[in-house]
């Protein structure tokens, strides 16, 4: 870690500790009220922009949070909102005075009408639906009332689950169709048996939605009320209850200590969803997905624990555990549902969908790498262990090796992740400099710098975004073009988060402390900018090649989200463009004609367009025979759309030699790479960031790589 990193998150941990023990006192018996209050002190103290808890804020808390409950309007009574909004204007009186009432009174409310729910349901879903008759479903909550009476929401619930049976009536009849097409002799169902089956698999469905609801306690629901508070102060303020804490350290690492499988809980059993390649269970050979974990017996205790029926989190806590420990499952296989008992070592286990991934392609006898780097990931606990730019240090030495001639950075649908981990990155592509600008409020800016002259690679540099491209990425993207270092190939602006928050542990703040674990709080506490000055915040990076894609026409960037932080502008840093290239600009516009004359990429926008009408319709016809018709009508118009799954570029894509090795043993990642071979080959984004790079000309005279023969791996 560069040294002024270092010393700005020191900061940053030190301001939590120094002050957990000197300014305030934590002392409330009660948890919850410990928890609001605990929280809502470090967000005064900590947060870029601390909002001031008032009256206005208190009525966006209790219209978020009360969506959030009930979104689709099928619990709550008219009678209910209106107890609730008694508390509009106090929830800001009851945070200050850690009192619960409103909370307690919508958690108890929600209790009573989830059970009311499911005896609706299933009464309703026990009688024949008549698709012949006139009705309409609305499926947007916002363009509905809450309901007054019992028969309103019988009548709510009613047309939704009409909805469902519909789709899987009009579904089961398409595929009786098909049947008899294929075989003359077919015997086809009966519409009523067809209609009676559409109705199970609505039941089925509902049974298991009220299963998860069933697992969900008290503690649940009011991390739901927390985030409605925190989540006023922006969009990326966040708190994590403990298990949550968990998972995101298992997101931005990659890694977590266990068995090596992912579990689902369905109709009370514990079913393996998927074994994870490299994993203890996919070693032993002995798990496969669909089986169901019975028991579970942990190699210290005599007498396992039946897990049928427990909540999933409770069962994946069990099943977990340090690496090295034992634990003998009991499954039921799903073949031929015998009984079996399996001992395993648990390990750390790498879920590889996480890291950076590397192919490389031949066009007109010059190779050409692409790294697809799905997040900014690292260690929270050891950053040298395993991080995002240490993997992409060492694949682009090994495609050096493979005589490499330019690079693609594939960042689309990246959300971010380590900031150290970006400058990082950044500095394989650039002897030094600047890479980043970081604010907090009311303070000087610090300028994080690359300060190893080495450069792993100084050739051309194409990186691909889109509008999930988000924070991290965003720095990385605005870096290189600032330099000219790189071209940016994408949509027109990427996500458009610009600024940085710290995962701050709750317990450090308490001298006592007898509730366990309180969490995690994510808190914005600065924002960046690039080093030319620009915030990226709402703006994003603007591409140098603008290429419509599915999301063009849809609302989910930062400036679409509810009270983002503002866009601003500060002093640029001191940098130097580079000038490593030849025909850079031309480049760029050789690659603005062909991409608006490809037919491709008309047909992509398009479709994009297409896509959002879709989207603004939520009003569906409950008549068989209009939906049927409105259903064939998107097929048609579908239809056009298929040639975008039948491009192809003609290029062929292939592992490093270092993962072909791996292949041998690996037949599951193997599959994978070669579906994402497959898919660079029908992806035109990769085709013109491949003819981009074959247009830039180095500058010989200039950045030879400093001691390339002295590269370590």
């Amino acid at each position: 870690m560069k040294r002024n990193l270092k010393i700005l998150v020191l900061a940053v941990l030190m301001a939590a500790t120094s002050c957990s023990f000197t300014t305030k006192k934590f002392d409330d018996p009660n948890k919850d009220k410990l928890l609001i209050d605990l929280i809502t002190y470090v967000l005064s103290q900590g947060h870029y922009d601390a909002k001031e808890i008032n009256d206005d804020f208190s009525a966006k808390v209790y219209k978020h949070y009360i969506e959030s409950l009930d979104p689709s309007k099928r619990f709550f009574y008219k009678e209910d909102i209106e107890e609730f909004e008694k508390y509009k204007l106090l929830i800001d009186d009851e945070i200050n005075n850690k009192e619960l009432n409103f909370f307690d009174l919508t958690y108890s409310k929600l209790e009573k009408r989830n059970e009311e729910a499911k005896q609706l349901y299933t009464k309703i879903l026990a009688e024949p639906f008549d698709f012949s008759k006139e009705e309409d479903f609305i499926a947007d909550g916002d363009d509905l009332d809450y309901v007054t009476s019992k028969a309103e929401l019988k009548e709510r619930w009613r047309k939704q689950l009409k909805f469902s049976t519909l789709i899987n009536y009009y579904d089961l009849k398409e595929d009786e169709k098909s049947k008899k097409e294929n075989d003359p002799d077919y015997t086809m169902k009966s519409d009523e048996e067809l209609e009676k089956k559409a109705r199970e698999t609505t039941q089925n469905s509902l049974s298991e939605y009220f299963d998860l609801t069933d697992d969900l306690e008290r503690k649940d629901y009011f991390s739901v009320f927390i985030n409605a508070i925190v989540e006023e102060f922006d969009p990326h303020t966040y708190y994590f209850a403990p298990r949550d804490k968990d998972r995101f350290d298992i997101q931005m690492s990659g890694k977590i200590e266990g068995i090596g499988a992912r579990l689902q809980k369905k109709n009370d059993d514990i079913t393996i969803m998927d074994v994870i390649s490299g994993g203890p269970a996919w070693k032993s050979e002995e798990l496969d997905a669909g089986d169901v974990i019975l028991k579970v017996k942990q190699e210290d205790e005599n007498e396992p624990v039946t897990i049928s029926g427990m909540r999933l989190d409770d069962a994946v806590d069990l099943i977990k555990g340090p690496k090295g420990s034992k634990v003998t499952l009991t499954v039921r296989k799903k073949l031929l549902g015998n009984i079996e008992q399996v001992t395993l070592t648990r390990d750390l286990v790498e879920l590889e969908e996480t890291y950076a991934k590397t192919a490389m392609v031949d066009k007109d006898g010059k190779q050409y790498g692409i790294i697809n780097l799905p997040k900014f990931y690292f260690d929270m606990e050891d950053y040298d262990s395993r991080n995002a730019a240490s993997d992409m240090r060492k694949d682009i030495i090994e495609l050096k090796e493979q005589g490499m001639d330019g690079l693609v950075i594939d960042l689309r649908n990246n959300g971010g992740g380590s900031l150290k981990t970006v400058v990082d990155i950044a500095g394989l592509f650039i002897e030094k400099g600047p890479i980043v600008q970081v604010k907090s409020n009311g303070e000087r800016k610090e300028v994080l710098n690359d300060e190893d002259s080495e450069i792993v690679w100084d050739g051309p540099l194409v990186i691909l975004v889109n509008e999930l491209s988000a924070s991290a990425s965003e720095i990385l993207a605005a870096a290189m073009q600032d330099y000219k270092r790189a071209v940016i190939i994408g949509s027109k602006q990427t996500y458009g988060k610009g600024t940085v928050q710290n995962v701050i542990d709750l317990n450090r703040w308490l001298r006592n402390n007898d509730y366990g674990d309180m969490g995690a709080l994510k808190i914005t506490t600065q924002k960046f900018y690039r080093v030319n000055g620009g915030s990226t915040q709402l703006e994003g990076v603007k591409s140098d090649v603008v290429v419509p894609d599915r999301y063009s026409y849809v609302d989910i960037g930062e400036k679409d989200q509810e009270n983002p932080l503002p866009w601003d502008k500060i002093d640029p840093a001191d940098y130097n463009i580079w000038d490593g290239y030849v025909g850079y600009e031309e480049a760029i516009e050789n690659s603005k004609e062909r991409m608006a004359k490809s037919e491709q990429i008309k047909l992509i926008e398009q479709n994009a367009k297409w896509i959002k009408e879709q989207s603004e319709d939520d009003t569906y016809s409950l008549n068989f025979d209009r939906y049927a018709a409105d259903a064939e009508k998107n097929k048609e118009v579908a239809k056009q759309y298929d040639a975008l799954k039948d491009y192809k570029t003609n290029l062929s894509f292939t592992s490093l030699p270092y993962e072909e090795k791996l292949f041998k043993a690996d037949s599951t990642l193997q599959e994978k790479r070669e579906r994402w071979h497959k898919d660079l080959s029908r992806d035109v984004y990769v085709e013109e960031a491949i003819n981009v790079l074959s247009d830039i000309k180095r500058n010989n005279m200039k950045h030879k790589v400093a001691g390339s023969d002295k590269l370590k791996d």
